[in-house]
């Protein structure tokens, strides 16, 4: 769409230009022709009427018959009296040949005094009917536009005809030396307006560039609200961890899980230290607290001497949040240590998920749920696949027996 939007200009130009420049080409040429039909047809006319003509072809009307025509010799009084005036009239009209025949087309007046005393080899006789005919015919000089006109003697009958032509080869020379006038009048306006479209196409090229930069800074800032939205929710599920050992009063414990979570605050970073069986008691507390103000009640089955860790807790905490937050009124969760790995299950007793949502559900940013808050949804499930398939675990989803949506997972101890 970019590149479309900068070339159109400049082919929306190249196709205007061209297509005036055809069309005026067309007019032109249509407007000689038809000038020029009409001259030859107002020339042909003309003599046609002239006493003079009438007189001297109705004179050489019965010299010639049907059987025998009339030939040079036998016309040359005719000629004699027609020939200049075709002369001067060709000259002045400027048409190519004005030839003048008897009554049965054989030519008195011809520019080439071979042809005269010869019959017409174009088609005569609707004209010597009595009718007028214009068109292009090709005769000894070649194609020419040419008009026919009867000569009506005194009696009112046809003694002759009139022919005016003018060769197609010269329309179309008349036709070329309009084109050279109309050239340069083109390539000046193909010029200025691709020069303007030129323009133009910069001026978007720079809009695009900023339009760029806008939305490279709207990208950087989207990734560092995703990370900080992350961060929150990390931190809340971390306070309420805390909040549930010092409401138990494991202050020894609360501060050990502070020192795994700020390693800076710790010699060893936490590593290698075994939960105590406290901090799990007291983050199902605190989980049950929170979902029960949501209306929402938590059952567990869990072995107390499991020695979970931050990631343990941030998985099934966050599947169990997640349902309540669905509208689940009961959950369920289970925990065992099985072969050095961790083995739970998350169910509620909710509207479960959409059959056409499930190949997205761990997807940062999808919820099912309205975000009110405005800052953003879709945190919770993505933070559990991800803290998952990073100890090398999996997680299903899958129909719950309550109802709901059940989760199963399983993953490895921290490393």
């Amino acid at each position: 769409m970019r590149l479309v939007m900068l070339f159109l200009p400049s082919v929306i130009v190249l196709a205007a230009v061209g297509l005036t420049t055809l069309v005026a080409l067309t007019v032109q040429e249509r407007s000689i022709r038809e000038a020029t039909t009409q001259r030859v047809h107002d020339v042909a006319r003309g003599l046609a009427e002239l006493n003079e003509v009438r007189t001297a072809v109705e004179a050489a009307g019965p010299i010639g018959t049907a059987e025998r025509p009339a030939d040079a010799s036998s016309l040359a009084t005719a000629t004699a009296a027609l020939q200049p005036l075709a002369d001067v009239i060709q000259r002045t009209a400027g048409v190519y040949y004005v030839v003048i025949t008897d009554d049965e087309g054989v030519r008195i007046t011809h520019p080439d005094p071979s042809q005269r005393g010869v019959q017409v080899s174009t088609t005569t006789e609707p004209v010597l009917a009595g009718e007028e005919f214009v068109g292009t015919e090709t005769g000894p000089s070649g194609a020419s536009l040419r008009a026919k006109v009867p000569v009506v003697g005194s009696n009112g009958a046809v003694v002759g005809m009139v022919a005016v032509g003018i060769l197609e080869s010269s329309i179309s020379a008349q036709t070329a030396a309009g084109v050279e006038k109309l050239l340069p009048w083109a390539s000046a306006a193909l010029i200025a307006a691709t020069l303007a479209s030129s323009l133009l196409a910069a001026a978007i090229e720079r809009r695009f560039r900023r339009s760029d930069a806008m939305e490279a800074e709207h990208r950087q800032l989207r990734h560092v609200t995703a990370a900080l939205r992350e961060q929150a929710h990390e931190f809340g599920t971390r306070l309420h961890v805390i909040h549930g050992l010092v409401s138990h009063g494991d202050r020894a414990e609360a501060l050990q899980y502070i020192e795994g979570v700020v390693p800076v605050l710790s010699g060893n970073g936490g590593e290698g230290v075994s939960r105590p069986s406290g901090l799990l008691s007291a983050s199902i507390e605190a989980l049950r607290s929170e979902l029960s103000a949501r209306g929402t009640r938590l059952e567990t089955d869990m072995d107390p001497d499991v020695p979970i860790d931050e990631g343990v807790l941030l998985v099934f905490a966050n599947l169990a949040r997640n349902a309540a937050e669905a509208g689940a009124s009961s959950v369920r969760c289970s925990l065992r240590q099985v072969d050095g790995r961790f083995v739970g299950a998350v169910e509620d007793d909710g509207p479960g998920i959409d059959p056409a949502d499930v190949d997205r559900v761990f997807t940062r940013g999808y919820s099912s749920k309205p975000d009110a808050s405005g800052v953003g949804r879709g945190i919770g499930l993505a933070l559990v696949r991800r803290t998952v398939t990073s100890r090398g675990g999996t997680i299903e989803l899958r129909r719950s027996a309550l109802g709901g949506s059940r989760f199963d997972f399983d993953l490895g101890a921290e490393r």
